[in-house]
């Protein structure tokens, strides 16, 4: 709709109004107040609201890896998922899913990431396994909504070692909890040395170098669990060495990067053709992460920062290959 046209003034109004309405919503459900699984999450709706009802279209969301089952029964069109590997468990029907569900990737927003399992050196421990050998009451640094998908990869990894948070537990560890990665209670934490291991995501926010600084060293899995964690959509992959300050070596761990915006494989092809052009059409306006973003052009990829292991749905692999991305 461009000035001159019938109903333009109108149509800039609305607009305007959908605009103000996302930036309350986005106040309401950024409230650092609010703990996890409260009302953070939202809801982007088109549709038509000429009528007494409004007229559902298009619904994408944000949320937990498994409203996947939420897409695939029709309840939404689209949602966000962080990492990709939990997107793979929902196409392979492993980890957190019981059967292979129907869903596609339309895009993935570039998010470089890994998941780290770091351990300080006065515990003598070197490695996941020494924790139940000596069945050690370890001191954890871990993510406080118990259905974080952070949470669910570490009882994968603990199940694929043979034990679990509620044994260590019962060895007489404790939990120290966080909201985000680099949360001040964990930050002050590694500088006050009263935790005995971190493991988690997000280690471009700082906390990972924070963590080598005090006395903190990275340990990597055997290859029978990253084997196992393999199976089931984790990706292996490995930080070079010198990436972050005090790390020395090279380091082997689990990819946390990508954020998958997916859909079922049912979606009519135009619609998610037309998701695409959007992003496209409003690439300057999105707010890209700059240490992962290279272009538009990856978001139909599988690249370091958007891991795809779940296929493109046709409607968007159409228009990535008629605009030459793939």
């Amino acid at each position: 709709m461009v000035d001159g046209q019938p109903g333009a003034a109108g149509f800039r109004a609305n607009i305007v109004r959908a605009q103000t309405l996302w930036e309350l919503g986005v106040e309401i459900a950024s409230d650092v107040m609010t703990t996890y699984g409260g009302n953070r999450d939202m809801v982007v709706e088109v549709g038509s609201g000429s009528g007494e009802a409004f007229k559902h279209w298009l619904r994408m969301a944000t949320g937990s890896p498994i409203l996947a089952h939420d897409i695939v029964n029709g309840g939404l069109e689209m949602a966000f998922v962080n990492p990709s590997g939990c997107l793979t468990q929902a196409y392979r029907g492993t980890g957190l899913f019981s059967k292979p569900l129907p869903v596609r990737v339309v895009a993935s927003y570039p998010s470089w990431d890994r998941f780290v399992c770091v351990l300080h050196e006065r515990t003598g421990l070197s490695s996941i396994a020494d924790i139940k050998a000596r069945k050690y009451p370890l001191k954890l640094s871990i993510r406080e909504d118990p259905t974080h998908s952070t949470r669910v990869l570490i009882e994968q990894m603990l199940s694929a070692h043979g034990f679990s948070l509620a044994d260590i537990e019962a060895w007489g560890g404790s939990f120290q909890t966080n909201g985000p990665p680099h949360d001040g209670r964990r930050m002050q934490a590694i500088a006050d040395g009263t935790i005995d291991a971190i493991f988690d995501e997000g280690i471009p926010t700082g906390w990972f170098a924070h963590a080598l600084a005090n006395g903190m060293r990275p340990v990597t899995l055997d290859d029978d669990v990253f084997a196992a964690l393999g199976a089931i959509g984790w990706r292996k992959v490995v930080i070079p060495a010198g990436r972050f300050a005090g790390q020395t070596e090279e380091y082997a761990c689990i990819d946390y990067s990508g954020w998958p915006l997916y859909t079922r494989a049912s979606l009519d092809d135009e619609i998610a053709y037309k998701v695409c052009a959007a992003f496209h059409a409003r690439m300057d306006r999105i707010p890209w992460d700059p240490d992962s973003y290279t272009g538009i052009e990856q978001i139909g990829r599988d690249t370091e920062s958007t891991p795809l292991d779940v296929p493109l749905h046709p409607g968007a692999e159409r228009w990535y290959r008629e605009h030459g991305y793939i």
